[in-house]
């Protein structure tokens, strides 16, 4: 039987790594972002690989898109093993100068995409009496930092949601991992690693296997919480 994983924002970044990652391990792969010129790219190389792909445009803070994004998924695997909270918006100001508007677009996307996302996966995995809730935090949940109160904001939030969520769906075999990253070279950033050393900064596939790693994790073991930090100290 062939599992089959949503992952979200996977057009780019982590989420592109973490869906060709899975791939690889044998999941069919159900590849969710705003943009669909990105997921069919990524699609495209999930099928180099001699993986299955499936690709439908979702904005994950809409309901009705993330309605879609699930029965699509069931209706053309018919069962859903895996879902990967990994879209992510982050926008960097002072409170004084943050645009309120800049704040909901984080919220909607980080926070309330999470969340449409799992409540819509769960009566799937509770059926199944089996699946893996993967969520992509950052150490910008554990931290404060001048700038990040909007983004650092969405991500302690996740980081209790799935504190909650695990407690709640634990008796149905359902497991619930929180990754929480620090600095990782990609392109959420690209001012912040232009022209320095990124030589000991985890790339967006160091990320995946993480993730590679808690999934293949036996059953009756969750790993529940991951924070993945850069070995240079000045990162």
């Amino acid at each position: 039987m062939t599992k089959v994983a949503i992952v979200t924002g996977a057009g780019k970044g982590i989420g592109k790594a973490i869906a060709l990652a899975l791939a690889r391990e044998g999941l069919d792969i159900v590849l969710a972002a705003r943009t669909q010129k990105d997921i069919d790219e990524t699609a495209a190389q999930i099928e180099q690989l001699g993986g299955k792909a499936f690709s439908v445009r979702c904005d994950v803070s809409n309901e009705r898109d993330v309605q879609q994004l699930v029965s699509k998924t069931k209706e053309r695997f018919g069962r859903i093993d895996m879902l990967v909270n990994n879209a992510g918006v982050g926008v960097f100001a002072p409170v004084a100068e943050m645009k309120p508007s800049d704040f909901d677009t984080m919220w909607g996307t980080n926070m309330r995409g999470t969340f449409l996302c799992t409540q819509a996966v769960l009566p799937v995995m509770q059926e199944q009496k089996s699946g893996d809730i993967i969520n992509i935090a950052s150490l910008a949940g554990r931290n404060a930092f001048k700038g990040g109160a909007g983004y650092a904001a969405t991500k302690w939030a996740m980081i209790g949601f799935a504190r909650c969520l695990m407690l709640e769906v634990r008796e149905h075999n359902i497991r619930v991992v929180t990754i929480c990253p620090g600095s990782v070279d990609t392109e959420f950033h690209p001012e912040s690693t232009k022209n320095k050393d990124t030589s000991r900064v985890p790339k967006a596939a160091d990320i995946a296997q993480v993730i590679v790693d808690a999934m293949n994790m036996p059953r009756h073991v969750m790993v529940s919480e991951i924070d993945v930090r850069p070995t240079n100290p000045n990162w």
